[in-house]
C-alpha cells in the first residue's frame, strides 16, 4: 500500500482498530509472566519515526554523495598541503569519508535501490558547493570549510536522523550512520586543534571567519547536509564564478623539510655517503627514509580519487583506502627514524616522484606507483626482514612485516584500478609510462641527457624513483 505522499492525495485520518482479546488469553499471559523468573532489561524503544522508506532513502542518497564528494574533494588538495601534520591527517580522513560512504551504499540497496543506481546519482547544486569549498586559499581554509562547515553539519544531521526515524524499524540505519560517526568524533576535535594551529601561527583568524560564513550561507543556499531546511539566500560572489576550481600539480612541503628532486638517490642528495652503499645499515636507513618519504604516496593515490572521480565507486574506495594506508607508512616511517636516534627533519625529503606525476595522467602516474613503485618493494623485502631477523633488528622486522602485507594488498588491488583507469593493454600502458618518467626524470636531472639514451627500463625507474 503506498503512502498517501506518494501517490499524492490527501492523507486519510487514521482508521482505529480495536483489539479483540478472545476469552481468558490475557490472563493467562499474564500468569505465564509472572511464573517466568527472568526479569531482563525492559526494551523502552517505541514505533514511530519521522520518515518512510522513501524519504528515508532520499536523504541516506544525499548523505552518501556528501560523503563521496568530501572523499575525492580531500584527495584534490593533497598534493597543494604543504604542512606535514595535516597532508597526514588527510591522508586518513580520505578514507574516513569513502567508508562512510560505503556503509550508507550498502543501506541505500538495503531499501530497494540498486548499487549502479546509487553510483550514477548525481546532485549539480551540491558539486557547485563542493568546487566553491575547494577554492579556499589556504589548507587552513580548507579545514575550515570541510570540517568545521561541512563536518560539523553533517554530524549534527546524522544526530538528528537517529533521534527522528523510527528507533526499532530502522535500526540498521542508525546503526550504520552511529558507525560513522565513531570516525567524526576524533576528525573534527583534531580539525578544531589544527585551525587553531594555524591562527596560533599567524593565520588571519578574521578571513577565516569569513570563509566560514560564506560556506555556512552556501550549504544553506543549497538546503543543507539534508537538503531538506529552510533556503538561505546565496552568498555572492563565488570564487568559482571568477575562476573555476583546479587541483593543484605542485607537491609542497612545510619549512621544516629539506627537499631535492633531482635525484631519487639519498646518497647523491645528501652529498656525504653515512655507511657503505651495499651494508646493512645503508639499506636499512634507506627502507625507513623511503616509508618517511611515502608522503608522496598519499599525494598520488589521493590525487587519483579525483582524477578517477565517478568512474567506479569500488575504485575510489579502493584507492582511499590505499591512501590511508600510505598515511600509516609514512607515519611508521618518521617514527623508525625517531625510534632510530634521528630528528625526522634532519634527513632530507624526496619529492622526485611526486613532482613527475602530479601533472601526468592518471593512468601512466597510477603504473608507475603501482608496477614498479610497489612491485619494487615486493622484489627486496623478503631478503630485508630475514636479514633483520638474522641481526635482531626488531624495528625493521616489525615494520617491514606489516609493510609487506599493505604492499601485496595494494598491487592487487591496483591491477584492478588500472582496468578502470586505462583500456591500453599492459605492455603498451608500461612501455608508455617509461617513457614519460624518462622525460620527466630528464628534465629534473636526475639523469642526463644523451642523444642516443632509450627509454629507461622497469629496474632502472625503480631504482631512480626509489618506491
Amino acid at each position: 500500500m503506498k503512502h498517501p505522499e506518494e501517490t499524492g492525495g490527501p492523507a486519510a485520518a487514521p482508521t482505529a482498530i480495536v483489539a479483540q482479546s478472545l476469552a481468558g488469553q490475557r490472563e493467562a499471559a499474564a500468569e505465564r509472566r509472572a511464573r517466568y523468573p527472568f526479569r531482563f532489561p525492559t526494551d523502552r524503544r517505541q514505533l514511530g519515526g519521522k520518515f518512510t522508506v522513501k524519504e528515508n532513502s532520499r536523504r541516506l542518497l544525499r548523505f552518501f554523495y556528501f560523503e563521496r564528494r568530501l572523499m575525492h574533494a580531500l584527495g584534490s588538495w593533497t598534493l597543494s598541503i604543504p604542512d606535514y601534520e595535516v597532508k597526514l591527517e588527510t591522508g586518513r580522513h580520505i578514507f574516513y569519508h569513502a567508508d562512510a560512504a560505503r556503509l550508507l551504499r550498502e543501506r541505500l540497496t538495503e531499501q530497494e535501490m540498486r548499487p549502479h543506481a546509487v553510483d550514477a546519482h548525481r546532485d549539480p547544486e551540491i558539486d557547485r558547493f563542493i568546487d566553491e569549498m575547494l577554492s579556499a586559499h589556504s589548507p587552513a581554509e580548507l579545514l575550515v570549510g570541510v570540517h568545521q562547515v561541512v563536518g560539523r553539519a553533517i554530524a549534527t544531521t546524522y544526530r538528528h536522523h537517529i533521534d527522528d526515524t523510527d528507533q526499532v524499524t530502522d535500526v540498521p540505519t542508525i546503526r550504520c550512520l552511529r558507525r560513522i560517526l565513531t570516525d567524526y568524533e576524533p576528525m573534527l576535535e583534531w580539525a578544531d586543534a589544527a585551525v587553531e594551529a594555524y591562527v596560533a601561527g599567524g593565520e588571519d583568524e578574521a578571513k577565516l571567519s569569513t570563509w566560514r560564513w560564506h560556506v555556512s550561507r552556501l550549504l544553506a543556499s543549497i538546503g543543507g547536509i539534508a537538503g531538506a531546511d529552510a533556503r538561505a539566500e546565496a552568498p555572492k560572489p563565488l570564487r568559482i564564478d571568477e575562476k573555476p576550481y583546479e587541483r593543484g600539480t605542485v607537491p609542497r612541503r612545510d619549512a621544516r623539510f629539506d627537499t631535492f628532486k633531482h635525484t631519487g638517490d639519498y646518497e647523491t642528495a645528501d652529498s656525504e655517503k653515512r655507511y657503505d652503499k651495499d651494508s646493512y645499515e645503508a639499506i636499512r636507513l634507506r627502507f625507513i627514509r623511503t616509508q618517511r618519504d611515502e608522503v608522496d604516496a598519499i599525494e598520488a593515490f589521493g590525487t587519483f580519487v579525483w582524477d578517477i572521480r565517478f568512474k567506479d565507486f569500488n575504485a575510489e574506495y579502493d584507492l582511499a583506502r590505499i591512501t590511508w594506508d600510505e598515511a600509516r607508512h609514512t607515519e611508521i616511517g618518521h617514527r623508525a627514524m625517531l625510534a632510530s636516534g634521528y630528528d625526522p627533519y634532519e634527513l632530507r625529503n624526496r619529492l622526485t616522484s611526486s613532482t613527475c606525476r602530479g601533472p601526468m595522467d592518471p593512468a601512466f602516474a597510477m603504473a608507475e606507483i603501482n608496477l614498479f613503485g610497489e612491485v619494487g618493494v615486493l622484489k627486496t623485502i623478503n631478503d630485508l626482514i630475514d636479514t633483520a631477523a638474522s641481526r635482531n633488528d626488531e624495528l625493521l622486522r616489525h615494520i617491514s612485516d606489516y609493510i609487506r602485507a599493505d604492499e601485496r594488498t595494494h598491487v592487487r588491488k591496483g591491477t584492478r584500478i588500472l582496468e578502470i583507469m586505462t583500456k591500453l593493454d599492459a605492455k603498451a600502458l608500461e612501455l608508455r609510462t617509461r617513457e614519460l618518467f624518462t622525460e620527466c626524470l630528464v628534465s629534473l636531472g636526475a639523469i642526463k641527457k644523451d642523444i642516443d639514451m632509450q627509454t629507461l627500463s622497469r629496474e632502472e625507474i625503480e631504482h631512480l624513483i626509489g618506491e
